[in-house]
């Protein structure tokens, strides 16, 4: 058995002051497992996020190469946790060893991919406009502009990625590498799970030289309004229920300094499935939707919840297909009860609905989430209605069928902001709706051809966000190396001499990064620019 202590994590100290003990849950079977974690007090928090602020000023002056070495160390921690740990979150989470594996070497990929960020400096965001003092009719001074780490930033676990959405997931991996210290709220469904990392982020932090207070983490439910509220706290970063963002926003945004929270939160995923693709491979294609359906018990952000396409024979054999391949796929058990129970109310809204239709799918009962398949109205899409934008955290999606192009585009027009949306395609569908691939851009973050979305990979051109509910912020991502932009804001320098500039704005460009230059894109020194 791991030798857990279950304390908060303060200021490079581990800290109990609290009586209200939390439990570690097997999540197949419920039972207790040997693991109590202590809820942080009040004054835990605050102090938390105290100790990040003290860490701040010197954890953000360190030079890049420093905090990329920091990451890289967190990645060789997350690499070498043994197989204790990993049978340790299969029990808390009842994910297979073959997917925390996977998960596992995402989480480190993220860390080595923002470490390559600081090392190359494009972070940095370096322009350059040199002073024009002959100018007329007004000279224009020296402007330097690069940017810095906003703060220390809150982060939230999510439920359905125990490591590469959680303690040291892309959140705390974008917001270290910005130069921003992190106090993480550990979710209650994987606590045993989060201080094992938080133990990895602590030895990397001790073996790089890092402040204390670099990386914090405090355990219990509630304690997540005290943080937002936290003076010392600049920004948030949340995956998870569209409440729960809204709730965290309006916090943010009620502060006597408001600031931003970067939710991931709600996302139907539209697959559009056109003509030619259904004459060409509609047997296909619903083996494989099936299969994205139900990857992972459906508990992916990115899950295809809603499938459109036009009225045909060829849509109606479809859907009898994609029905078949449902009723096919086992039951699975959810990450938490709490996740199956919110799954059995989402199933039990649409089997209630008069305009819903259930085409395929146990019943919903027992410990385990059942796929479904339902069909829906499109007028249901038309007239707004909201349980067609709404989620079902599951195994389960709804069909569409649209008389024709014209009501297909009116559809979509009605939808709100996604993380993905999906057109299922022939070069000759292509063609004939290209009208629909600039309506998508409209609403997604990422828009996939021929693909599933249930798959995010983790680099440089990623986009896991998109227009509201997806996310509070549509201009970034929590996927990729574009979200440090996230926690960066910028700074411009007016007319200092070079040797007190930072070293991304000097003269002769001690980093090498790349900057613009009077409008001119260069590695050079400014001299030689």
């Amino acid at each position: 058995m791991l030798n857990l202590i279950g304390h908060n994590y303060i200021g490079g100290e581990r800290r109990a002051a609290g009586d209200t003990r939390l439990q570690s849950l097997d999540a197949s079977t419920g039972q207790a497992l040997p693991y109590t974690f202590i809820q942080a007090t009040p004054e835990e928090v605050d102090a938390a996020a105290t100790a990040a602020a003290a860490a701040y000023p010197s954890f953000r002056a360190l030079a890049a190469v420093r905090r990329a070495g920091f990451l890289e160390a967190i990645a060789d921690e997350l690499d070498a946790l043994g197989d204790d740990f990993i049978a340790l979150v299969s029990r808390e989470t009842a994910l297979p060893t073959p997917r925390i594996q996977g998960e596992r070497s995402r989480t480190s990929t993220q860390m080595r991919l923002f470490a390559r960020v600081l090392r190359r400096g494009d972070f940095y965001g370096a322009r350059i406009d040199r002073a024009l003092p002959d100018r007329q009719p007004l000279p224009r001074p020296d402007l330097r502009q690069y940017r810095i780490g906003v703060g220390p930033v809150a982060v939230f676990g999510a439920s359905n990625f125990p490591l590469a959405f959680s303690t040291a997931g892309g959140d705390t991996a974008s917001a270290l590498a910005a130069g921003c210290p992190v106090v993480f709220k550990a979710h209650s469904g994987h606590m045993a799970t989060a201080e094992c990392v938080a133990d990895a982020i602590i030895r990397a932090a001790e073996n790089t030289g890092m402040p204390k207070g670099v990386f914090n983490m405090i355990f219990g439910s509630g304690v997540g309004e005290a943080l937002v509220r936290h003076p010392a706290i600049q920004a948030v970063g949340f995956t998870g229920s569209l409440k729960g963002g809204r709730a965290l926003c309006d916090l943010a945004a009620a502060r006597a300094q408001p600031i931003p929270v970067f939710a991931e939160m709600s996302s139907v995923n539209p697959v559009v499935i056109l003509p030619g693709a259904l004459q060409a491979r509609g047997a296909t294609v619903a083996r494989e939707l099936a299969a994205s359906v139900v990857l992972g018990c459906g508990q992916f952000c990115t899950n295809p919840g809603l499938v459109l396409g036009i009225r045909s024979a060829a849509f109606s054999d479809f859907v009898a297909q994609l029905g078949d391949c449902i009723a096919t796929q086992p039951p699975q058990t959810m990450l938490n009860a709490g996740t199956l129970r919110s799954y059995a109310e989402g199933v039990g809204r649409l089997h209630a609905h008069p305009r819903v239709t259930h085409l395929a799918g146990g019943e919903q009962s027992g410990l385990q989430g059942v796929p479904q398949l339902f069909k829906a109205d499109v007028e249901m899409l038309l007239q707004g209605d909201p349980l067609l934008q709404e989620e079902v955290f599951g195994p389960t999606t709804l069909v569409v069928e649209v008389a024709d192009r014209d009501e297909l585009t009116r559809a979509l027009r009605t939808m709100h902001g996604q993380l993905t949306a999906t057109l299922i395609a022939e070069r000759d569908d292509l063609l004939s709706y290209r009208e629909l691939i600039g309506l998508l851009e409209e609403k997604a973050g990422r828009v996939l051809l021929n693909g599933y979305p249930t798959g995010v990979e983790v680099c440089d051109a990623m986009v896991h966000g998109g227009p509201y509910p997806a996310t509070s912020d549509a201009r970034g991502t929590s996927v990729g190396s574009l979200a440090i932009d996230r926690f960066l804001r910028p700074v411009c320098y007016q007319n200092y001499p070079d040797e007190l500039l930072p070293e991304a704005l000097q003269d002769a460009n001690p980093l090498g990064i790349q900057r613009l230059v009077d409008g001119t894109c260069s590695r050079e020194p400014v001299g030689q620019a």
